[in-house]
């Protein structure tokens, strides 16, 4: 392929089409994160629930749930969960796990849910990927409204001070016999990650673009949204929140 018909997440001629709905529809996303640490993850669903004190058959949304692994577990937990996602791929994919107390369906998360839910949570950095700064506002915004009376939310976000501090400029990984070459840097307030490699004869190019918000930039948007922060922690053991060190940015809300 030539450089003009590489598939690339940055199409300007297609306002509707932003960089993640692309990038997360293709199998090389799951691909490339194959490997991720999910028995960590299923420690910090174990953590915070038993942190919210959810009550027995709470109702959770799962937001931006990829193919819905999270969503699954936090189902055997015992609690009635939807899971959303943009990626009608992500969704097909979960939709294969659903049961009475486990949905999945495609949605937007700048736009509220008409049900209201006991808990949201936005996992493993999965805000921030907006073209347009207002849409971090709108999204939270969104979560609020789709909170019940006594809900509470979290959003599990990287910290940006430590990702800065360990960024691997350049690596290559080899997962399945294709070789991803990554280069990482932080422009315009954004941590882009630039994504490429071959298969199957064809070259391929995409690009992770993320908000690099901090913590103080998260309080502005939450105080406009008209959102308490009510704790931060800064790993899945739900340590206390340090702003050079921690590995993650967890913040509840309501």
């Amino acid at each position: 392929m030539s450089e003009e018909q590489k598939p690339t997440i940055r199409n300007q001629d297609e306002p509707t089409q932003t960089w993640f709905s692309s990038w997360f529809d293709t199998p090389y996303y799951h691909i490339l994160y194959k490997g991720r640490n999910y028995r960590e993850a299923q420690v910090f669903m174990d953590n915070i629930t038993h942190y919210l004190n959810l009550p027995e058959k709470a109702k959770v949304l799962d937001l931006a749930c990829g193919k819905g692994r999270h969503s699954i577990y936090l189902n055997q937990l015992g609690f009635d969960v939807l899971g959303a996602d943009l990626s009608e791929n992500s969704i097909a994919i979960a939709n294969k796990n659903a049961n009475e107390t486990l949905r999945f369906k495609v949605h937007d998360m700048r736009e509220p849910f008409e049900e209201k839910y006991d808990a949201i949570f936005n996992l493993f950095t999965s805000f921030g990927y907006f073209e347009n700064d207002e849409d971090n506002l709108t999204t939270l915004k969104a979560i609020k409204e789709s909170l019940s009376e006594y809900g509470f939310a979290v959003i599990d976000f990287m910290n940006v001070a430590q990702v800065l501090n360990t960024l691997v400029p350049e690596e290559t990984k080899t997962v399945d016999d294709i070789d991803f070459h990554i280069k990482r840097y932080l422009k315009d307030g954004y941590i882009f990650k630039e994504i490429d490699f071959e298969d199957k004869g064809q070259s391929f190019h995409f690009t992770e673009r993320v908000k690099a918000l901090t913590l103080n930039d998260f309080e502005i948007l939450m105080e406009e949204a008209g959102i308490y922060l009510l704790d931060i922690f800064g790993d899945y053991k739900l340590k206390k929140f340090h702003k050079t060190e921690s590995e993650r940015l967890i913040m509840i809300f309501k």
